[in-house]
């Protein structure tokens, strides 16, 4: 099957738009169950009345893993802000309400957020066994409600239409502490800008109610699983400083 050239690459898989659908086609060195899982957590975000593209199939192409969905025309929220600029709060506004929505939902059937950062956590090399151990006694030790956590939200996964905001890309997706997950999206903005990343915290936080403090609890954790990734893009050191600075080694 030609697929033609993808019009975007990802850290799993590459994006190709074929026959008014979008086909995700995984990476060889990812297990046999990545397209499955994710497809099931695409699914199950569907069904809670979610904006997400429809999963239409799982499969196999030229003996790859491969999903394909919905097509949503529209333009990436994103590369709309780098655009303008000084819309940056407009744009983060739409994308903490559509947060916020996604968090309000108590999920029964997705992977526990708990179990996805301990598994990264105890993978990664940079991180002696003194470090880990404070960070999953620190993470064992926050109590929290489960909420639905998209895991990778920004606005680059968030894709503007002419009726609505739809949010892609599931397979970080959660069942956990939403806090976790606000600190998550404000870590990816400071390392792009540390002005985009305080606004949309100060925006999440005047829209929740929640505490800048409560969230920064979750810090040298996040930081710690960001390390397991892998991300050409991501500065080690500036996690390890992260961790540093919250833990008392």
């Amino acid at each position: 099957m030609n697929l033609g050239n993808p019009i975007a690459k990802g850290n799993t898989a590459k994006i190709y738009l074929s026959e008014n659908k979008i086909v995700k086609v995984f990476y060889d060195f990812l297990p046999d169950t990545e397209s499955i899982k994710e497809a099931n957590k695409q699914k199950y975000a569907y069904s809670c009345g979610l904006p997400v593209p429809k999963i239409l199939d799982v499969t196999k192409i030229n003996g790859k893993q491969a999903i394909i969905m919905e097509y949503i025309k529209g333009e990436i929220l994103g590369e709309l802000m780098f655009k303008d600029k000084e819309q940056a709060e407009y744009y983060l506004n739409i994308s903490v309400d559509m947060q916020l929505e996604i968090h309000s939902i108590i999920p029964n059937s997705i992977e526990s957020m708990y179990d996805k950062l301990y598994s990264q956590i105890e993978t990664v090399n940079k991180l002696d066994k003194r470090q880990k151990s404070y960070l999953l006694k620190k993470m064992e030790s926050i109590t929290y409600e489960n909420r639905l956590c998209h895991g990778d939200f920004h606005l680059f996964n968030l894709i503007k239409t002419d009726e609505q905001v739809v949010v892609i890309d599931w397979v970080d997706s959660s069942a956990g502490d939403i806090r976790a997950d606000i600190y998550r999206t404000y870590l990816l903005y400071s390392q792009i800008s540390s002005e985009l990343a305080d606004m949309y915290l100060r925006l999440y936080c005047e829209k929740s109610d929640l505490l800048k403090s409560d969230i920064f609890q979750w810090a040298p954790i996040i930081a710690g699983a960001r390390l397991s990734e892998g991300v050409s893009s991501e500065n080690s050191e500036r996690l390890l400083k992260i961790i540093d600075y919250y833990c008392p080694f």
